[in-house]
C-alpha cells in the first residue's frame, strides 16, 4: 500500500478539467453572431392559387387600379402579367401593376359569399403597398 504521503500529493497535483475564460468568451460571442434566419421572401400561394383556378377553369374578375372589371377566365400567368380570356370579347394581357385584386365570379356574374363558397375560402389577391 501507499503511504497516506503520496495519496495526498497525488491529489494535490491532480488538474481540473475545464474550459479557460478565453473559450467561454468566444463561445459567446459566436452564439451572439448566429442570428436569426428569415422567412422566405415567396410563399408560393400566388402560384399555386393561379395554377387552381387555371385548372378548373374558374371564371374571374380581376378588377384594376383605374376601377374597371374585366370578366373572364386566366389562360396562363408569369412573373409581370396575365392572360385573360373573355366570351366574345379579345383576350387581354394584363400587366399585374395595375391589378387592383381579383375574385372568383359565380353564376350570377357576383362575387360569391361564404355561404355559396361551401366551406372554401374566395381567396382574394390585392396589391400590396411599397
Amino acid at each position: 500500500m501507499d503511504p497516506p504521503e503520496e495519496k495526498s500529493r497525488c491529489a494535490v497535483n491532480r488538474k481540473l478539467i475545464r474550459p479557460s475564460l478565453h473559450e467561454i468568451k468566444d463561445q459567446i460571442n459566436t452564439r451572439q453572431v448566429k442570428k436569426r434566419v428569415s422567412p422566405p421572401e415567396q410563399t408560393h400561394a400566388e402560384t399555386f392559387y393561379y395554377l387552381k383556378q387555371m385548372q378548373s377553369r374558374t371564371p374571374m374578375v380581376v378588377v384594376l387600379e383605374s376601377g374597371e372589371e374585366i370578366h373572364g377566365i386566366i389562360e396562363w400567368y408569369d412573373k409581370d402579367c396575365l392572360k385573360v380570356n373573355r366570351n366574345a370579347q379579345p383576350n387581354l394581357l394584363i400587366m399585374k401593376r395595375v391589378v387592383k385584386y381579383m375574385y372568383k365570379k359565380n353564376e350570377n356574374g357576383h362575387r360569391r359569399t361564404s355561404k355559396e363558397a361551401e366551406g372554401e375560402p374566395d381567396l382574394v389577391f390585392e396589391k400590396s403597398e411599397g
